[in-house]
């Protein structure tokens, strides 16, 4: 907001918003963001997918630093207080929980875990604390479209050219005792599918490019897509709507190829969470639009192997039994340590069907599954117990219910990120790209949220600085105008008297007579 002319002491919204702004602050530079979205498929190359998210909150965390002054969003201590359970985690590394191998929390995956959290962190407060002027919000949402869409791609490789992989450039650099763990292996080398035996007797490919996992693709592919749909088709042209449209259209294929029954569900909540919220807005039309894409949708999957490829899909609960002994093994660890938990996953004794079972040089793959493997509720069950887990979960509901009323294209899609970030930690692990991702949601609903209350803000402001002048000129007998148009008022008998009584405390007549202010000049920009 910019005054010229007469300037009367006013509340500090006007100052706070002048050339859109805070005062005394450094300005932030942008560029870690670009690097890490529009560089995606290079880090990706590099094999740096799994730390490239830490890396990248390094200079983040520096620019915040220097800033000046940090805002933080509503319901952060929950976050903050989460983070310190963490810390107080690490003193339970050597505890055994029940049914468990002794000495299977190790170190590395702890503080690996640590940094995931931390590295959230940063990019909440660095995307919130940004400004319109250094980076819009509509930005950070094509900058997600955009990982989107290179996203679907990496899905598309996966299903074309499942067995396309090379040695990144990280991976020549590790020792041979590195890559040769499993698990670092499939974090630093590049690989456009995984092969499970899901369906049949072969095994199947499932994308995962541009991230180490096929769950997180899909967990990822679904948030992105919302972003997607929220920058191009809410706020692009007819031909951009088109394209987004031809995106979501082809998204579906690997999609389904992806055999994640997770992901299918989730979609269909996103659907059915954004029609909800748009016939509360009074779309009904976007009933008749569901409709139409449900009649397309049914005959394009009986006609193409997709239709049978979800029948098979949905008839062989491959991986039910193992995710359903994981989730009971972490109740019960929680039950067992429900104040700190046991800092980090376990494996398993045995496997799901005898304890006799385990793993060995001549089967890796049998017994000793991961609890905490399946699902982010599990793991932080069995991590940082109940209490860790009433925090962690806690900050999400917080912020669910602060911007639920954000009915703008921005508020819907962050607030249906954080909803489904609920649905997937019954499924996939978030540490990592999903929960940055779910964190930079609330970064953006957070942006909104203070972006309304200071429009809010400069709408009293100007309104008191022309009642001031008004009445100020009319104590000078100048002929009495209408009333300027205010900051709109409660309605109805109760919202009247409030309005009334909070009047008479600021020691401001009702009834007192406007003029026109012709001296003082208000402008918002």
């Amino acid at each position: 907001m910019v005054v010229t002319g007469h300037r009367d002491k006013a509340p500090q919204a006007i100052q706070s918003l002048e050339g859109g702004t805070l005062p005394g602050l450094r300005r932030m530079p942008v560029w870690p963001l670009y690097a890490l979205f529009l560089g995606y498929p290079l880090w990706w190359a590099l094999g740096l997918t799994s730390v490239i998210w830490v890396l990248a909150a390094f200079p983040m965390a520096i620019a915040l630093a220097r800033r000046g002054r940090i805002r933080v969003p509503r319901g952060f201590g929950l976050w903050l207080l989460f983070l310190l359970w963490v810390l107080v985690g690490v003193t339970a590394l050597g505890m055994v929980a029940p049914d468990t191998m002794p000495d299977s929390g190790g170190l590395m995956g702890y503080s690996h875990r640590l940094l995931l959290y931390l590295a959230a962190t940063v990019m909440l407060l660095y995307v919130g604390n940004l400004t319109e002027q250094e980076m819009p919000q509509l930005t950070v949402a094509k900058l997600l479209g955009f990982l989107g869409v290179v996203t679907v791609v990496g899905g598309l490789a996966g299903v074309t050219v499942p067995t396309l992989e090379f040695t990144s450039a990280l991976e020549m650099l590790l020792p041979q005792r590195l890559t040769g763990d499993k698990w670092i292996e499939e974090m630093v080398h590049p690989a456009v599918a995984q092969l499970h035996q899901v369906i049949g007797s072969a095994p199947e490919p499932r994308p995962k490019a541009p991230f180490e996992y096929t769950n997180t693709w899909g967990n990822n592919l679904s948030v992105l897509l919302i972003w997607a749909v929220a920058a191009w088709w809410a706020h692009g042209s007819r031909g951009r709507r088109w394209l987004t449209a031809l995106l979501l259209a082809v998204a579906m294929v690997p999609i389904v190829y992806s055999l994640n029954r997770g992901v299918w569900v989730g979609l269909i909540i996103a659907v059915l969470y954004v029609a909800v919220r748009l016939v509360l807005r009074g779309r009904i039309m976007v009933i008749g639009a569901l409709m139409v894409a449900a009649l397309l949708a049914i005959p394009a999957f009986a006609v193409t192997p997709l239709g049978s490829l979800v029948q098979a899909r949905l008839q062989n609960g491959h991986s039910d039994s193992i995710r359903t002994t994981l989730a009971l093994k972490s109740v019960e660890a929680a039950r067992s340590s429900p104040i700190i938990g046991y800092g980090t996953g376990r494996a398993m004794r045995g496997s799901a069907s005898s304890i006799a079972v385990g793993r060995s040089p001549s089967c890796r793959q049998c017994g000793n599954a991961q609890i905490g493997s399946t699902g982010q509720l599990w793991l932080v069950l069995i991590s940082h117990g109940l209490v860790g887990t009433v925090l962690y979960f806690g900050f999400f509901v917080h912020a669910m219910w602060r911007y639920r009323r954000d009915d703008s294209a921005i508020g819907i899609a962050g607030s249906l990120v954080v909803l489904l970030s609920f649905w997937y930690a019954t499924t996939y692990p978030s540490a990592g790209s999903p929960l940055c991702l779910t964190f930079i949601a609330i970064a953006l609903l957070w942006r909104n949220d203070l972006a309304r209350r200071e429009r809010m803000a400069a709408e009293r402001a100007e309104w008191w600085l022309r009642f001031k002048r008004a009445r100020a000129e009319h104590s000078r007998g100048l002929r009495p105008v209408k009333p300027p148009a205010g900051p709109a008022r409660p309605t109805g008998p109760t919202g009247l008297a409030k309005s009334a009584r909070a009047a008479r405390r600021k020691g401001i007549g009702t009834a007192v007579p406007m003029v026109e202010d012709r001296e003082t000049r208000v402008s918002v920009r």
